[in-house]
């Protein structure tokens, strides 16, 4: 017998379980593990839009409404950190590790003591003036690559008839700047109901940036912060710092209210309430503040709705948008993006409904605001939300 080929045989079996064996420790590396719990406080009140994070990775999620939270990690991240911050209490930190071990998945936030009343405290104004001398010091203003969940809702008549989730990346450069750019890189939607197909000349993304008091209203221009009347009207804290709440009134505009939350000693704004829009920004790796979840409603005036649709149930159209990040990525090679949907209603991109990618996806639980719109679509003709992903997309 040719020893020669007995060796090469040999050879080769051992290169195939060579590779059979690093391909399957590369599996259960990469192999998805959900992270799912509660964050409450000492007396088990759930704490809603709390972050989550993987803060060394800049990755991450925050809790819904009912503060509940899910995140997808692979083996090779068991021995990572998770941290959980929130306004008006103490961060905490926990090993993914130990939390899957956990017999009750909830994580219990102790309220942080405010010691503002022993602090001079500079005028509302000031802090907001601050705020915004140093917003490009304190935010990510590097290009950077935002991967979120961005879902809307259209509905008529106080019901929700066309739902609509893209899963994006956003290139931007932080508040301090205009708009980003966009892929739109999955897309699933819901069979349309609406009476009035009302479309977009932009992505939804569009008014996420457009709504934020921070960003300028064009490449020249800036709201005008310095002329609103504000006000304390409250204390928080984050992450250990002592965090002041200022309520503006715009002079010349009854209906513009804005909320800051501005920590007292650097000047970071961690918070904004705009009307029925919110806006949350936490800690990234870098120290600066990233962008972590964006809400907003929009009811459209009678004049924004066309004649022939006033005397309809379309005369009670609304918009309900929610963004939720997953990722943040900061290195050159993975902030390449190519642009897809920025200029285009996002009811109406030409993409092919990716069953496999969405069974896969870390999707958040289910909100009050994601249930009430999957009961009230599927409500509508006893079709479920699943069935019209696959037969409409």
């Amino acid at each position: 017998m040719n020893l020669t080929f007995i060796s090469r045989k040999k050879y080769i079996l051992i290169s195939l379980l060579g590779i059979f064996i690093s391909l399957f420790q590369l599996t259960a590396q990469t192999k998805k593990i959900e992270l799912k719990g509660v964050i409450i406080d000492e007396g088990g009140i759930t704490i809603p839009y709390a972050s989550v994070s993987i803060v060394s990775k800049s990755r991450g999620t925050s809790s819904t409404e009912e503060g509940e939270f899910s995140l997808h990690v692979s083996n090779d991240e068991l021995k990572d950190t998770l941290t959980i911050s929130s306004l008006g209490f103490n961060s905490a930190k926990i090993q993914i590790e130990k939390f899957l071990n956990l017999k009750e998945k909830k994580i219990i936030l102790k309220e942080s003591a405010i010691m503002m009343d022993e602090v001079q405290l500079l005028s509302a104004k000031t802090y907001v003036i601050n705020a915004l001398k140093l917003l490009k010091d304190n935010t990510l203003s590097s290009p950077h690559v935002l991967e979120m969940l961005y879902r809307r809702a259209t509905t008529e008549g106080g019901t929700s008839k066309f739902f609509v989730e893209n899963y994006l990346k956003y290139l931007d450069k932080g508040p301090a700047y205009g708009l980003g750019r966009l892929q739109v890189t999955e897309a699933r939607k819901s069979a349309d109901y609406r009476v009035w197909k009302s479309k977009d000349w932009v992505h939804w993304v569009n008014y996420m940036a457009q709504l934020n008091p921070l960003r300028p209203v064009d490449s020249q221009h800036r709201r005008n912060l310095k002329k609103f009347s504000w006000k304390r009207t409250g204390n928080s804290s984050y992450e250990g710092e002592d965090v002041l709440i200022v309520t503006g009134q715009n002079p010349k505009i009854d209906w513009e209210r804005i909320t800051f939350y501005i920590g007292i000693d650097t000047h970071k704004i961690y918070k904004i309430e705009r009307g029925r829009t919110l806006y949350l920004y936490k800690n990234h790796k870098s120290g600066k503040l990233v962008l972590n979840y964006f809400k907003h409603e929009w009811v459209l005036q009678d004049e924004r709705i066309p004649k022939e649709y006033r005397n309809t149930i379309a005369k009670r159209t609304s918009y309900k948008v929610e963004g939720s990040v997953y990722n943040v990525h900061t290195e050159k090679d993975k902030r390449r993006i190519k642009d897809y949907g920025l200029d285009l209603d996002m009811g109406l991109l030409d993409l092919p409904y990716n069953a496999e990618f969405w069974n896969n996806l870390s999707l958040p639980p289910d909100t009050k605001f994601y249930k009430k719109i999957k009961s009230e679509i599927e409500g509508l003709y006893g079709v479920p939300l699943e069935t019209q992903f696959k037969l409409v997309n």
